[in-house]
Parts: C-alpha cells; sequence; structure tokens
C-alpha cells in the first residue's frame, strides 16, 4: 500500500498538518499571489477514527491544505468506534467511519441533542491476506468463517501445509471489526484465541512476519509483504480477488462504505473539506490511494 508508512507515523503526519496553520495571513497572501484558492479566515479542523478511512483522509488533507494555505487538518486514527465517541464529546469535527451508525450510537447523539449528518466518501474492498509463503490462494466465506470463529485451525483442512493458523483481528471499537463479523462470520462471534491488533497497519505487519498468519485489511493496506486472498461467496464456484474494479462492479463480496459524520452545526466548517473530496480531483484520490470512487 501507497501510504503504509505514513499510517504507521501519525504523529510525523500531524506535524506537517500543524504546518499548514503557520503563516496566518502570510500564508494566504502567498497562495493568492500563486493564484490558489483561499478562503476567508482560517479554518482548523479535526478528523478522528476508522484506520480503513485514515490513508485516504491523509491524501485528501495534504492536497486540500495546499489549496488552502490557511487551513489546518488533523487527522487520527483509532477506530470508528474512538471517532464517534470523540464526536459524540465534541473533541472531533469529522468521525471516520467505515461502518454505519448503530441503534445504541444513534440514541446517545440523541440524548446529547446532537443532529448527525452523514457523508458517504468513498467504498472500501476488505483484504484477507495471509503471509505470501503460504500455499493456499483462495478460501470460501464459509470457510473464513471457520477460521475465525474456531472451527478450522489447521491450514491443512483447507488446502494448506500441516501447519496452526494464527488468526488476527482489529479491536472491537473498530468499524472494520464490526463489517467482518456481520459480513463474513454471519454474526457469529470470533474465536476466543483471535489475536486483537490496535491498528490495521499492526495485523499488515504481523501476518507478514507469521507463515501460519491471516487477517483482514482495508484494500489500499494491501502490500508485497502480504498476499491477499480470493474470496467465494458462491460456496467454491467462483473465487473473486479484491480490487478497486472488482468492487466498483460489486463481483468482489466483500465491498462496503466509507463515512464522515459530523454534527450538524459544525456543518458550514467542514462542508468545504468534504465537497473538496467528492469533486472530481478528490474523487481521483480516492481511486489513487486504493479506495473505490462514489462517483
Amino acid at each position: 500500500m501507497k501510504n503504509l508508512k505514513k499510517v504507521q507515523v501519525v504523529g510525523l503526519f500531524l506535524a506537517t498538518v500543524l504546518l499548514g496553520a503557520c503563516g496566518g495571513n502570510e500564508g494566504k497572501k502567498e497562495n493568492t499571489e500563486a493564484g490558489g484558492t483561499t478562503s476567508e479566515a482560517s479554518v482548523t479542523l479535526t478528523a478522528k477514527g476508522s484506520d480503513t478511512v485514515l490513508p485516504l483522509a491523509q491524501q485528501e488533507a495534504e492536497k486540500y491544505m495546499q489549496k488552502h494555505k490557511d487551513a489546518a487538518i488533523t487527522i487520527v486514527g483509532g477506530g470508528t468506534g474512538v471517532g464517534l465517541s470523540a464526536l459524540e464529546e465534541g473533541t472531533t469535527d469529522l468521525a471516520m467511519a467505515s461502518r454505519t451508525l448503530k441503534t445504541e450510537e444513534k440514541l446517545k447523539f440523541q440524548a446529547a441533542k446532537k443532529d448527525i449528518k452523514e457523508a458517504l466518501i468513498a467504498y472500501d474492498a476488505l483484504s484477507v491476506i495471509v503471509n505470501p509463503n503460504n500455499k493456499v490462494s483462495q478460501l470460501t466465506r464459509e470457510q473464513l468463517e471457520g477460521i475465525f470463529t474456531g472451527k478450522i485451525t489447521n491450514w491443512k483442512d483447507v488446502g494448506g501445509d500441516n501447519e496452526k493458523i494464527v488468526p488476527y483481528s482489529r479491536e472491537t471499537s473498530s468499524g472494520t471489526y464490526e463489517f467482518f463479523k456481520e459480513h463474513v462470520l454471519n454474526k457469529k462471534n470470533y474465536a476466543g484465541n483471535i489475536l486483537m491488533m490496535p491498528a490495521t497497519g499492526s495485523i499488515v505487519q504481523s501476518v507478514g512476519q507469521t507463515k501460519g498468519a491471516i487477517g483482514y485489511v482495508g484494500l489500499a493496506y494491501d502490500t508485497p509483504e502480504v498476499k491477499p486472498l480470493k474470496v467465494s461467496y458462491d460456496q467454491g464456484k467462483t473465487y473473486v480477488a479484491p480490487s478497486v474494479e472488482a468492487a466498483k462492479d460489486k463481483s468482489y463480496p466483500i465491498s462496503r462504505p466509507l463515512f464522515f459524520f459530523y454534527d450538524a452545526t459544525s456543518e458550514s466548517k467542514v462542508k468545504p473539506f468534504i465537497d473538496y473530496i467528492m469533486s472530481e480531483e478528490g474523487q481521483k484520490i480516492v481511486q489513487e490511494t486504493g479506495y473505490v470512487p462514489v462517483k
């Protein structure tokens, strides 16, 4: 994945982001002289949440700040649940999410008298990854369910070597965790021995270093250090590899929408950035970063 290094060094990115705010009117003047786009006053935004959305939000923010020298956008991962909690607490302007709102979350926002708006910004294919030395190259949904619920524990049972399966998952605060449970495990519980990881980049690193490992990540996190599997949702009749094209034409079965959520009272503040992402230029960045454009 092009942006994995940036994902793992969020602190460095934040420093870069905050530089966008330095210079104040001086930066605004330089941008005007260069023929760039400026706004009436400096704007500081924070986006927090989904690790899946993180690389995309980073790229979009960098390009946006190049065009708007007076804007400073801070991007922080941690999981969809973390972002939504921060939105409820009023500590972020945008919550990045890889799933829709749960009923209990909607009730919490209602209790807090917050009118939460939703912006669909892209689609993502969820990639199931194994170590490149694993000879298994495809699995059915049923086999994936068996592996992650603990019924299948050895690779020999799915056409691989006689080796223990080491499954990795995101933590429960992750929208990807929820999506995988609902759409791949058929709402069944994960096995008790699943290794829960705090960030998607950690899953990529662990799977790349462990021969018997398997995990799931957003498509944009695929790197040469791991091998994505073809997946079948018709009990082995057809297998499809994860790709932007397969997600776009819906032939790849594990695809999902990605969102920004925000408080309606902040709409005038966040809308210029969201509008940029939804523009032709912003949606081109969506595809270049390894996601599926909405348009």
